[in-house]
């Protein structure tokens, strides 16, 4: 009585189990291509507002005599697009004929590597976007204004041979600054738009990884 007391016992056990996992497979096989569908959808509509924004700016400095900068800015901007979206090709090449852990597992290294890459090139591209700002203010209808002031009055002490030093090496240390930092600057930007994402993709490789242990 006693052995098939046990029997029943750990039997019953096992159709649980048998019953149970898959259900756990499936829920994490939902939510591992929930998190990667919204992060396509962010990312996607994050690149779609770079694009609209760099056009609706180089329209507007166009009417607004900031013409030399809306074009520099509107370069770099979609030169990121570019950049980013041929990375963002490189997701769809992730293997989807597998289990839910190897296809998360897949997605989340491939995010890091990505944001590794853009944390790289936040070092180069922060202080790029500040100088063509500041360039195209230097060129603009209002720029050219002020240095028409400046050199029509006598403080030679703003130029050196023609260059306003002290302008210049201000814009000099803000860029070395942007520079230094553009990593944590990205950071901080990434955080804002995905925070959501990563915090759910955090929680969803912790629960596969204490289930699979």
């Amino acid at each position: 009585m006693e052995k098939s007391i046990e029997h029943i016992w750990k039997h019953g056990f096992d159709v649980e189990n048998k019953l149970i996992v898959p259900k756990l497979n499936d829920l994490y096989n939902r939510k591992s291509k929930h998190i990667v569908a919204k992060f396509k959808r962010m990312f996607i509509f994050n690149t779609w507002f770079l694009i609209i924004f760099s056009v609706l700016f180089l329209i507007y400095s166009f009417f607004n005599g900031f013409l030399f900068g809306g074009i520099l800015i509107f370069v770099l901007f979609n030169s990121l697009v570019l950049i980013n979206r041929n990375l963002f090709k490189t997701l769809n090449k992730l293997d989807t004929n597998v289990s839910s852990f190897e296809y998360i597992t897949s997605f989340d290294s491939w995010l890091k590597v990505q944001v590794a890459m853009n944390k790289k090139m936040a070092h180069f591209y922060y202080p790029l976007l500040f100088v063509c700002f500041m360039m195209g203010l230097w060129f603009s209808d209002g720029g050219q204004e002020v240095i028409n002031e400046v050199l029509g009055e006598p403080h030679q002490i703003y130029l050196v041979n023609g260059v306003p030093v002290y302008w210049v090496l201000g814009m000099s240390i803000i860029a070395g600054l942007f520079a230094i930092f553009g990593g944590a600057i990205y950071k901080l930007d990434l955080y804002l738009m995905y925070g959501h994402i990563f915090r759910k993709l955090e929680e969803l490789m912790k629960d596969i990884n204490e289930l699979k242990n």
